[in-house]
């Protein structure tokens, strides 16, 4: 049986003692692991309105750093304020390390506590009550009337308690009323300043949005924001909740538009519908006809925040979440590319010259990085979302719950794969990158493994390795390199694609279970690896000086 979130916090058994944690020199140690970067971005086309419009939304991005934290743990925020009065020399480290992580549990380390007394992460986050257990909130939703159930297995709620003990859904406008009323004012402000119908639309929909708990009209005004800024605010993604991945965690994006890049791959979300039709699964499971926009955004970031800044940075993203808005809309796919740029020349290639044979290093390139983090987005709006299950209209993420994330990760890389070769196949895409395309995904793959199989992304793509190992599309040779089969990698590629999307379409969560279960693991041959890669930064640690700038402004 789970054990309630109260017994994680308060068992003296669970706890870690201070001997037990990394002292000064192991955290520094730890946090080397994110090289730092400078992440600078030039303002110089931006109208003086404009540029003080951005500054209200960094400075808005900025207050949903501390709203993640208290998601994340109810407790944060006290051992955050106890770390920054710590001036000595270990308190230092484990501020830092603090902050890299939002929270005292690294992320890259299966979660493990630095901080004396802390217990372990709760899988709940703060998002469910205090003693309750899964099984009983599970139970609880199940039991509500149709439109009480959707409101309590929804994204923008929380789950509290009654004075008489029971439960009841909290909107997050409540929950968060002091922050959302100070970010709905700043992008109030920001939406004043600007001169961009798209981005006021936006901007103005979102501040209501933030305070009325109904982000649908916002949505749909950041499906057609056409502007120089770019930003991306509130609550997105579900990984935060292990329980069964229906709360969403508030986040921003503040980045400017990268027009020669962006127009330059508007080509891709022309294909969209090609893919789909022909995606490795039963035609019954395929959507006739997708959403109307698919728009592609290449950016660099100005800042981002909570969700957005923890651990391993964003490489992309594709929103919005709500599954009303996806079928209506289509869904934004959104590349950061100065992200991409300094992981692939801090982490990638490092890795790659570590990972495979000497003769393959030179085909990883940045290029192909790009375009599969771009697909990767992409193969997120394809492929079974909305669902019906034993008669009934439900979706992907409420049918598998807390395995979703993991196995959507490895969907969308994995098909991600597939419809790049679809492309190269249809001559939308110079077939001479083929290999360039799979040797860069393999070299790539040890880049996410790092990040942990606790997390979404490091379980997805261990099943992926996995499964392309037990297929032959992958091999290991005697050095301990890996290399592409070339005569069965396109055969694994769609293999795993169509597993992975048959289980989304028919909704079996025991099936998607028994697969991370059995997949979801890092095998020793691939272990053999990544422990030779000690010296390699893992990701990296951003310093957003331009949005520091601005600030001081």
């Amino acid at each position: 049986m789970r054990l309630s979130l109260l017994a994680l916090c308060v068992s003296a058994a669970l706890r870690v003692s201070a001997s037990e944690v990394p002292d000064a020199l192991a955290l520094e140690k730890m946090a080397a692991r994110f090289a730092p970067v400078d992440i600078r971005v030039d303002l110089a086309k931006l109208p003086e309105n404009e540029r003080t419009a951005l500054a209200r939304m960094v400075e808005a991005a900025r207050i949903l750093d501390a709203l993640f934290l208290r998601q994340v743990s109810a407790r944060n925020e006290t051992w955050l304020l106890d770390l920054v009065a710590d001036r000595s020399p270990l308190g230092q480290a484990r501020l830092r390390f603090f902050r890299i992580n939002g929270g005292p549990w690294s992320r890259i380390d299966h979660n493990a506590p630095f901080l004396p007394g802390v217990g372990p992460k709760p899988a709940a986050a703060n998002f469910y009550p205090a003693g309750a257990t899964r099984e009983e909130v599970e139970a609880w939703m199940n039991s509500l009337p149709e439109a009480e159930q959707a409101a309590a297995k929804g994204f923008f709620t929380t789950i509290r308690r009654n004075p008489d003990g029971s439960f009841k859904a909290v909107p997050y406008s409540l929950e968060y009323q002091g922050e959302v009323q100070a970010v709905s004012e700043l992008l109030a402000e920001a939406a004043r300043l600007t001169t961009q119908p798209s981005l006021k639309r936006y901007l103005e929909t979102r501040a209501r949005a933030l305070l009325s708990n109904d982000y649908f009209d916002s949505d749909m005004a950041w499906m057609e924001l056409d502007a120089s800024i770019e930003p991306t605010i509130g609550p997105y993604e579900v990984y935060e909740d292990e329980w069964f991945n229906f709360k969403a965690a508030f986040e921003a994006f503040i980045a400017l538009r990268d027009d020669e890049f962006t127009k330059r791959l508007a080509k891709f979300g022309n294909e969209l519908q090609y893919l789909e039709d022909r995606l490795p699964i039963d035609p019954r499971w395929r959507k006739p006809k997708l959403g109307a926009l698919a728009p592609i955004r290449v950016v660099d970031v100005v800042i981002a925040s909570g969700d957005g800044n923890r651990g391993v940075q964003t490489a992309a993203y594709n929103l919005p979440n709500d599954e009303r808005v996806v079928a209506a809309k289509g869904s934004k796919r959104v590349m950061l590319k100065n992200h991409q740029e300094a992981k692939f020349e801090k982490a990638l290639v490092p890795i790659s010259r570590i990972a495979l044979p000497l003769a393959d290093q030179r085909l990883v390139g940045f290029d192909a990085f790009f375009t599969h983090i771009l697909m990767h987005e992409l193969m997120h709006g394809l492929g079974p979302q909305t669902i019906v299950v034993d008669g009934k209209p439900t979706t992907v993420r409420q049918m598998l719950k807390e395995t979703n994330g993991a196995l959507e990760e490895a969907k969308a890389d994995i098909s991600g794969l597939w419809a790049l070769q679809q492309l190269m196949d249809k001559g939308v895409l110079d077939r001479r990158e083929e290999k360039a395309m799979y040797v860069t995904f393999l070299a790539s793959s040890f880049r996410t493994l790092r990040f942990g199989t606790n997390e979404a992304h490091g379980k997805g793509m261990a099943l992926q390795v996995n499964y392309l190992l037990d297929q032959g599309g992958v091999r290991v040779n005697p050095d301990g390199t890996f290399v592409v089969d070339w005569a069965k990698i396109r055969a694994g590629v769609e293999g795993l694609s169509r597993e992975i999307m048959t289980i989304q379409a028919t909704g079996d969560y025991a099936k998607a279970k028994a697969m991370l279960e059995k997949m979801g693991g890092v095998r020793p041959e691939v272990q053999r690896v990544i422990d030779r890669l000690e010296g390699v930064p893992v990701d990296i640690a951003p310093r957003y000086v331009t949005a520091e700038e601005l600030m001081r402004r």
